[in-house]
């Protein structure tokens, strides 16, 4: 199958970085989220994107029409499309209810992507009747810049459906992964508990936010340190990642720090709110 139309649920950092790059790939793209103030904020992020690359003389202003041109967005749900990504909140009670709503509506061919950083797809294919053409396509942040992208195959997930996805992700120049169906995958699987070890450090008192990002960085090489990654992520994000794979296996060496659950009941988010592990309102 020939992907030509794609539709992105979802219009937040995730699904406005993912509508980017298949609009920027050539693809038709209709951004679809609950109400008009998510998708006109999704579609101006894009805008403030393209525009950086035409100010940076890496694509030039036709180009950049293209690319805005080749989106459109909607606050009712759409259906008719070769694949739809879903990016909307990482729940799995309200994913098995849109996969269950697509699955209804969407054409027979139409193949049912999860941006999911953590739920299996299993799970989530459970509410159709095609787990066969339900799949994992879970993207990094910031989108348009994170060359690798995680696909995991459900159960039930057919060669044919990983066939076109494998394609579409190096279509849109991803260098793809496979992971099993487990919880977390391979990349949150790996780097949660990175994140909750620099929380418990903290709220231990073995030092504060900045020396324990700065050794992670100039003494382990790590790109990020662990508290200014969750900041920039999403502590909300975390936490609920951290939350499925402790319940997914069964074990509390993936539960997370109390530090991290007090922060998001406080609404410190990190970056989105201006206050997570660090202070952001002066930056």
């Amino acid at each position: 199958m020939n992907i030509k139309k794609v539709i992105i649920y979802g219009a937040g950092t995730m699904g406005n970085g993912i509508a980017q790059i298949c609009a920027s790939s050539g693809f038709d793209v209709v951004m679809v989220d609950i109400n008009r103030e998510f998708v006109d904020k999704g579609i101006a992020t894009i805008g403030k994107n393209i525009a950086k690359l035409v100010s940076k003389e890496k694509i030039d202003k036709a180009t950049a029409d293209k690319i805005l041109g080749r989106i459109s967005t909607s606050v009712d749900r759409v259906y008719d499309a070769d694949i739809i990504i879903e990016a909307i909140i990482e729940n799995e009670g309200i994913k098995k209810e849109l996969f269950s709503d697509l699955d209804k509506n969407c054409p027979e061919h139409t193949v049912l992507a999860s941006n999911t950083s953590s739920i299996p797809i299993t799970n989530i294919a459970s509410a159709t009747h095609r787990p066969d053409k339900v799949i994992g396509m879970h993207f990094m942040n910031p989108v348009p810049l994170m060359k690798g992208i995680e696909i995991i195959r459900g159960r039930e997930t057919s060669d044919e459906t990983y066939a076109v996805v494998d394609k579409l992700s190096k279509d849109l120049g991803k260098i793809p992964g496979v992971s099993n169906d487990f919880p977390g995958f391979i990349a949150n699987r790996i780097l949660m508990p990175y994140i909750n070890e620099g929380a418990w450090a903290l709220s231990e008192g073995v030092s504060d936010a900045v020396n324990i990002d700065l050794i992670a960085k100039t003494c382990l090489n790590m790109p990020m340190g662990p508290l200014e990654l969750g900041d920039m992520i999403g502590l909300d994000i975390c936490l609920a990642i951290m939350n499925v794979e402790r319940d997914g296996f069964r074990d509390d060496r993936f539960a997370p720090c109390p530090l991290i659950e007090e922060l998001v009941a406080n609404g410190n988010l990190g970056r989105k709110t201006g206050r997570g592990f660090h202070d952001y309102s002066n930056r």
